[in-house]
């Protein structure tokens, strides 16, 4: 009788360590429906809004959206630029393009 292996090699490299903490604090950014709305709402807005344009929409208030926006740029998927009195946030790009590549299979 020959000896048969049980398990098929793996087809890529796993995630290190460092990639999967990087990774984690992504996805627990994603993880909550306001952000998930808040991508999709600056997206559907040529990429870049102001979050007095975001705030109607999710029908919460302006210090609670500029958390959850400042929650997004920690996890590197947006950034935040200052023009007077209001800030401007902008997808980072190609940052969600990375994510699916990341959790999408071989």
């Amino acid at each position: 009788m020959t000896a048969v292996a049980c398990c098929s090699p793996l087809q890529g490299a796993p995630l290190s360590a460092e990639d999967a903490q990087t990774l984690a604090r992504t996805v627990k950014a994603l993880a909550d429906p306001t952000r998930l709305r808040l991508v999709s709402l600056v997206a559907a807005h040529g990429g870049e809004a102001c979050v007095c344009d975001l705030t109607e929409p999710v029908g919460l208030s302006q210090p609670t959206v500029s958390h959850h926006l400042k929650v997004l740029v920690d996890a590197g998927l947006m950034t935040r630029d200052k023009r007077g009195v209001w800030a401007y946030y902008a997808l980072v790009p190609g940052a969600l393009a990375d994510l699916a590549r990341v959790l999408s299979t071989p």
